[in-house]
């Protein structure tokens, strides 16, 4: 056994080097395409690099989409954010970002590496949205944050035996999409963080936090008070703070 577990090793030397070299391509690439205004090019390629999910049959598509959900979401939210500046640094920093993500977070397996993963998506899958569509119709925001948050949650029950998975998720993402619908109406930014995703990654990582000290047995009833405590500390300070008057619309 000792013998076979060896020779099934993550794959090392020529071979791994070429795999980071074509994760380090994609970001370059998009740069690139980005830097020549041809940006919903730079998105089909993002969607391109995924043609693996596909490579099987029809029935296995849907699971294949919810598994690579997040790595597209946050390649689209990057491209977004690069699109959204003419600073060839900022642009620069951004596929330094992508690259990191490909080569360093997302090939990652462990509990924490895939909570992470499901955090930084709905971080940058929320905020790409309300950068680039913050004035289009409030219905078209809600279905976008629905679908980031549902597959932020999916992702994240991935590396726990939980059976209500797919029940849980849908309460996120039905949650997410509520409290949009209602902020929705009055929609403030924080530079170019909107409230809906400040309010929902603040939440979720709260929600998230919990739920793992639970499964890992370190979840005490003084450290369940505290994280709920601060919760809705910080929910009060953001709502009460927040300057309602001139920036409804």
């Amino acid at each position: 056994m000792k013998k076979l577990a060896a020779k099934i090793k993550p794959t090392s030397g020529f071979a791994n080097l070429f795999h980071i070299g074509l994760s380090i391509l994609l970001p370059i690439l998009v740069f690139i395409l980005v830097r020549i205004n041809l940006v919903e090019v730079a998105a089909v390629v993002i969607l391109l690099a995924k043609w693996r999910m596909f490579a099987v049959k029809p029935r296995h598509w849907p699971a294949n989409i919810r598994a690579n959900s997040i790595d597209i979401i946050v390649g689209l939210s990057i491209l977004v954010f690069m699109s959204h500046t003419d600073s060839q640094t900022i642009q620069l920093i951004w596929t330094l970002i992508y690259a990191g993500w490909l080569v360093i977070l997302k090939p990652q397996t462990s509990t924490l590496a895939v909570a992470s993963q499901a955090l930084v998506g709905q971080i940058v899958g929320l905020s790409a949205i309300f950068l680039n569509w913050g004035d289009d119709p409030l219905y078209l925001l809600v279905i976008g944050s629905w679908a980031v948050c549902y597959c932020a949650a999916r992702h994240f029950f991935t590396s726990f035996d939980e059976p209500l998975t797919s029940f849980l998720s849908h309460i996120w993402g039905y949650f997410a999409a509520a409290l949009v619908w209602v902020l929705g109406h009055w929609l403030l930014f924080y530079g170019e963080i909107a409230q809906p995703t400040l309010l929902l990654s603040i939440i979720g990582f709260a929600l998230a936090s919990l739920y793992y000290l639970e499964k890992t047995d370190r979840l005490s009833v003084l450290m369940r008070r505290q994280i709920i405590f601060i919760l809705v500390a910080v929910i009060v300070v953001v709502l009460a703070f927040s300057d309602w008057g001139d920036k409804a619309i």
